[in-house]
C-alpha cells in the first residue's frame, strides 16, 4: 500500500543509491534545492505532504532508476533501511563473505551453486536469483557491518553510483560503489576510507552483483 512515509523513504533511498543528498537529488533533477528537505515533507499544519507526480517523473528521469526500481524501494521503505514491508517471502541462499570467495559454491554467473550454503526466508523481490551475502570482519565499514546480510542480484544492470559486489577471478570479494564501467575495466569506488579505490581490469572480473538491500 502506497504511504507518504513510504515514498519519501524511496525518494532518500534513491538519492543515496546514486550517491547523492536529498538536496542534491532535487537539483540534479532540476528541482528547487529544499524540494525533497525534511521541512517540506509536512505543512505548517502537520498535514503530510506528499511529492507530485511530476517531481518523481524528474527523479527517475535524472537517476536513470526505472519506474519498477522506485516502485520496489516503495514496497520496501527503502532499501538502505533494511525494512523490508510484510508480504509474501520465499527462501533465498544465505553465505558468508568468506564462502564467496572461494571456490565451489558460484557458478559462473555468480549464482550459488551447490547445496554448502544456508536459507532465510526473505521478502519477495522482483527479478530471480537474489540471494544474501553475510558480512564478515570490519572491512566494508562504515556502510556496512560484521552480520549485515547484503542482499544482492547478479546479472541485474548496474549503473554509475550503483553499490556492488565484485569477486575476482582470485577469489576476492569487496562492496564498493561503482563509479565507471568500460570495455576493459571496472572503476570502483571504496565505501571504507580506509581502503583505497579499485580499478579492475574485465579480465580479472568473476561477477559482479548489485546490491538490492541492506539489511542491518
Amino acid at each position: 500500500m502506497l504511504s507518504h512515509d513510504r515514498i519519501w523513504a524511496a525518494i532518500d533511498a534513491i538519492a543515496e543509491r546514486y550517491g547523492l543528498s536529498a538536496s542534491g537529488l532535487a537539483r540534479k533533477a532540476g528541482l528547487d534545492s529544499t524540494a525533497f528537505n525534511k521541512s517540506k515533507r509536512h505543512s505548517s499544519d502537520g498535514r503530510p505532504r506528499w511529492p507530485s507526480t511530476e517531481s518523481v517523473s524528474k527523479v527517475i528521469e535524472a537517476t536513470g532508476a526505472s519506474l519498477r526500481e522506485f516502485m520496489a524501494l516503495v514496497d520496501t521503505d527503502g532499501v538502505t533501511t533494511g525494512k523490508p514491508a510484510a508480504g509474501t517471502t520465499r527462501q533465498i541462499a544465505l553465505l558468508g563473505v568468506a564462502q564467496a570467495g572461494s571456490g565451489g559454491f558460484f557458478d559462473d554467473a555468480g549464482f550459488p551453486a551447490g547445496n554448502g550454503f544456508d536459507v532465510i526466508d526473505f521478502p519477495a523481490v522482483p527479478g530471480d536469483g537474489v540471494y544474501a551475502l553475510e558480512v564478515q570482519g570490519d572491512s566494508m565499514l562504515p556502510a556496512y557491518r560484521d552480520g549485515d546480510r547484503l542482499i544482492v542480484q547478479p546479472g541485474a544492470q548496474v549503473r554509475k553510483g550503483d553499490r556492488v559486489v565484485v569477486r575476482t577471478t582470485g577469489g576476492e570479494v569487496m562492496a564498493k560503489v561503482l563509479q565507471r564501467q568500460t570495455a576493459d575495466e571496472l572503476l570502483l569506488a571504496s565505501l571504507n576510507p580506509d581502503h583505497a579505490d579499485r580499478t579492475i581490469a574485465i579480465s580479472d572480473v568473476d561477477w559482479i552483483a548489485r546490491v538490492l538491500w541492506a539489511s542491518q
